[in-house]
């Protein structure tokens, strides 16, 4: 198993912890990275390849959102091996099982990821009490359901466009991972007249030089369906979408899907990272090199922790996408201003930003890994 602490640094990991019970089929990892802010939020990831190396990069990729989003939270992260679509009864007892084991981790505050949504969080809340992203039911603001990092991203769109000499207007989109934050930020790209060339899931790629329904590709797959099974447009494997020629790829499924093998296939003028760390820092910085614009992904997806902070608060979802649009938007332009000035890669420059803020914190607040 990969050695966590190799990865450690003067801002964490404040505290691994590794969760196995083999008579119910359970194995999890928590990384609290720092919570130097206060109480770490971060997803529950469920997938059966999973690692404590993503738990701990996702922790940290928190860490930086929630500082650069100005949030009182810290950065932390879960992970749950398993198949996210096993019987809903087992996935119920699996989560259960794994919050109960965290009762006592009161810096950690779960919330949806990949693999997990807003019923899981309930079981949570219901189960420990510490969870965002919940349902309406239970007053919460349903991320996945109302779009708030796909929300987000639109607004860091609108920051990044005078830095890439792009409109929106006729703007062509390609998506890689159409699920929740994909359709709802192709959705609201689209409001604004950007056109939906390409669109991806496990299944394969659709392409549509002339523009393809967003509309109707959301409810194809609201009902089961592959974006492969639309009526119209081409449709190729999976990684097809890579080579799309587009004004606006948007990363928005599993992490390093670009790395330096395959960057160069990249064909995009932006890129607007709605996973996280989706790009490799070595493909990200051979993409710069070609003048390729990127909002790092704890710029640009930070709506949904926004929305999640706020719900946390009491905020209700249109004061929560009021504070998450100017956030991002003004996020997304100190970063790529930064990064014009310094000469440096985007990220280099949002991760300068956060930390800064960051060790801010730590300087005026007692801080312990214990």
């Amino acid at each position: 198993m990969t050695n966590i602490f190799a990865f450690g640094d003067r801002l964490g990991p404040a505290k691994v912890i590794h969760v196995y019970e083999p008579n119910v089929g359970l194995k999890g990892i928590l990384v609290v990275d720092n919570v130097a802010r206060g109480p770490s939020i971060g997803g529950l990831r469920m997938a059966p390849d999973v690692s404590a190396e993503e738990c701990f990069r996702l922790a940290r990729a928190m860490t930086l959102k929630n500082s650069a989003a100005g949030l009182a939270h810290g950065g932390g992260k879960s992970v749950l091996y398993g198949d996210p679509r096993m019987p809903v009864e087992q996935k119920q007892r699996l989560i259960r099982a794994f919050a109960h084991a965290l009762r006592n981790e009161h810096d950690y505050i779960f919330g949806p990821d990949m693999g997990t949504d807003e019923t899981c969080m309930a079981w949570v809340k219901d189960e420990i009490g510490r969870a965002v992203g919940l349902p309406a039911a239970l007053g919460g603001i349903p991320l996945d359901e109302v779009g708030a990092t796909g929300w987000g991203l639109y607004h860091a769109g609108l920051a990044a466009l005078p830095y890439c000499d792009l409109r929106l207007q006729g703007a062509r989109v390609a998506v890689q991972g159409f699920g929740a934050v994909g359709q709802h930020a192709a959705r609201f790209l689209a409001q604004k007249g950007a056109v939906l060339v390409a669109a991806s899931d496990s299944h394969g790629t659709l392409i549509d030089a002339k523009g393809i329904d967003v509309g109707a590709l959301i409810r194809e797959k609201a009902a089961g369906r592959s974006v492969c099974e639309h009526a119209l447009g081409e449709k190729h494997p999976v990684d097809a979408v890579i080579d799309v020629e587009c004004d606006i790829w948007i990363p928005a499924a599993r992490p390093d899907v670009i790395r330096e093998d395959n960057a160069h296939r990249l064909r995009a003028r932006l890129v607007l990272q709605g996973a996280n760390i989706p790009f490799t820092v070595g493909a990200e910085r051979a993409l710069h090199e070609r003048g390729i614009c990127i909002v790092p992904d704890f710029v640009a997806n930070a709506g949904g922790v926004i929305c999640a902070a706020s719900e946390y608060r009491g905020a209700t979802q249109s004061a929560a996408f009021e504070a998450l649009a100017e956030r991002v938007g003004a996020n997304t332009q100190e970063t790529l201003q930064r990064s014009k000035e310094a000469r440096i890669t985007p990220r280099e420059a949002a991760v300068a930003m956060a930390t800064e803020r960051l060790e801010r914190a730590m300087s005026i607040r007692r801080f312990s890994i214990l």
